[in-house]
């Protein structure tokens, strides 16, 4: 006898969600504070863009509030798709596979899911920083205004839930061979990574632009479903009221479009259908070496440092996460500084370069979490923790340091910068990713956690996503800061750091890197049960 779907309404998902995330947090003392600094983080972000939204209404302008709403709506919703996969992670907490065995109507299951993701920090923060666009509709509109832009944020956010969540199950689907998961990590890091310097690129353009034409643009967003649901409000105080509807509708199309994509992809996930391509059969290879030799390198010293960095570097290449992080890392180092020279800020490009050798440690401070439960073969071979760290940052600076490089030759030769400033650049960005390494690697042993299976290349188990990129946004500007030393030198030496530049950066970033490595190493010598625990799905 088949068994029907049982009757269960969303509530019970919202309480799955809440203890999930309470038992994330129980006895751990510093996921809590990353928890704490999260909430924190996302109240400031609320508030800068409810201050954002609410400012035309103070300053009377409606014309800026038809520039902003468009533009900004847009640019939440592109946020929504984008920021959680390339720095947050997708909220994991609730797995659709772990209710592919529960008799749940689909639609329940979507309701549960999509409600049980409403109730998340990202949520709550969107809805109180578009709520400026309530207070400035009725400012210019009056009740009726504020009524229909409360009604147009809220189906705001139900477009960015859906957009994200579909998007994400269709990913977990789609990325189940290994030649598709590869390609599509590819493709959507590039994508990711150029948001940022296409609108630095944007706003250079922007501010040369013909503010008639950027108004028709905005007029244009306005009726898109990425902009449609921010200028309800606005419609209601200009007297167009007959738009509001129409705007509405566009959205609700968009919402049940999006809804229905995401049942057909979590019932491809839940019952574990993919379309099988191919397999091409390798052409074998002999090689006259050893066994043990052939896991080696030809050039990587025949120790055990040279066999854990000859592993790690082989994972930086060939497992997906690690690959996304490294195609992130030399979009944003190339086309940074570019946006920024062809935007008309050639002044800048020196600072957004110093940016990205900030940004390159960053793929180290979850650097356990790839591995999960296989940790446990360094911890039962005895592996030191510095020997450890040392093996991880050498490979991943094979990766990193030639980035950094092309960097510096991007700012000399093409942003702006004069080419004989290309050592002293290099030198600088190797100093802010040393100062960025020596944050990091600690980070990475007192912050660990675990993984999700790499269905899809980037997701977070448990939710807390925000919080838990806090430690390394933090490490981030921290390396900025830890190498304003090396930055006020080359500004205040002038020529002559031209000429010094690469070597007292390469000194000061070595230095920094010793320390913060000896201090992980030592911390890890301390923590390998720790970490092991804190890395291992559950």
């Amino acid at each position: 006898m088949a068994l029907t779907p049982a009757p269960v309404s969303v509530w019970p998902f919202v309480r799955l969600k809440l203890r999930i995330t309470g038992n994330g947090l129980r006895g751990r003392p510093a996921r809590i504070v990353v928890f704490v600094l999260g909430a924190v983080a996302a109240g400031c972000l609320a508030i800068f863009g409810y201050a954002a939204f609410a400012a035309p209404g103070l300053l009377d302008s409606a014309r800026g509030a038809g520039l902003l709403f468009p533009f900004g709506g847009a640019l939440l919703v592109v946020g929504w798709l984008f920021l959680p996969l390339l720095f947050f992670g997708v909220d994991d907490a609730l797995d659709p596979a772990q209710f592919a065995l529960l008799p749940l109507a689909r639609r329940t299951l979507l309701a549960g899911l999509t409600v049980a993701a409403l109730i998340g920090l990202p949520a709550l923060a969107t809805v109180a920083a578009t709520g400026g666009m309530v207070d400035t509709a009725a400012r210019l509109g009056g009740p009726l205004a504020a009524v229909a832009q409360l009604a147009g944020i809220l189906c705001g956010l139900l477009l960015c839930v859906t957009l994200s969540r579909a998007v994400t199950s269709a990913f977990s689907s789609a990325l189940r061979s290994r030649r598709s998961r590869d390609l599509a990590t590819i493709l959507l890091a590039v994508v990711a990574a150029s948001l940022g310097p296409a609108q630095l690129l944007l706003l250079g353009v922007v501010n040369r632009a013909d503010w008639d034409s950027v108004e028709t643009i905005a007029e244009v967003v306005g009726w898109t479903p990425l902009g449609a649901p921010y200028t309800v409000g606005l419609d209601v105080a200009d007297g167009r009221l007959w738009a509001v509807p129409l705007k509405l509708l566009i959205v609700l199309v968009a919402i049940g479009g999006l809804l229905r994509w995401w049942r057909r992809a979590l019932e491809q996930a839940m019952a574990g259908t993919a379309t099988a391509g191919r397999r091409g059969r390798a052409g074998s290879r002999t090689d006259s070496r050893a066994p043990v030799d052939q896991l080696l390198f030809r050039w990587s010293p025949r120790s055990r440092f040279g066999a854990l960095m000859a592993r790690e570097t082989r994972y930086w290449w060939r497992e997906t996460r690690r690959r996304a992080a490294l195609i992130t890392l030399g979009v944003a180092g190339v086309f940074l500084p570019l946006s920024s020279a062809f935007g008309g800020t050639n002044a800048a490009s020196g600072s957004l370069a110093v940016l990205v050798g900030a940004i390159a440690p960053i793929g180290l401070a979850n650097q356990f979490g790839y591995e999960g439960s296989a940790y446990a073969t360094n911890l039962a071979t005895g592996v030191p923790g510095r020997l450890e760290v040392h093996s991880r940052a050498a490979a991943h600076a094979l990766f990193t340091v030639p980035m950094l490089l092309l960097v510096a030759l991007v700012t000399g030769f093409l942003a702006g910068e004069r080419p004989e400033s290309i050592p002293a650049q290099f030198g600088t960005l190797l100093a802010v990713y040393g100062v960025g390494l020596a944050l990091v690697l600690p980070v990475s042993v007192r912050a660990a956690y675990a993984l999700p299976d790499p269905t899809t290349p980037f997701a977070l188990s448990s939710g807390g996503g925000l919080s838990k990129a806090l430690p390394s946004l933090a490490a981030m500007f921290g390396a900025i800061l830890g190498a304003l030393p090396v930055i006020l030198t080359g500004h205040l030496l002038g020529p002559l750091w031209l000429w010094i530049g690469l070597p007292v950066g390469l000194a000061y970033g070595a230095a920094a890197y010793a320390l913060g490595s000896r201090l992980a190493g030592n911390l890890l010598d301390r923590r390998m049960p720790e970490v092991l625990a804190a890395v291992s799905s559950r």
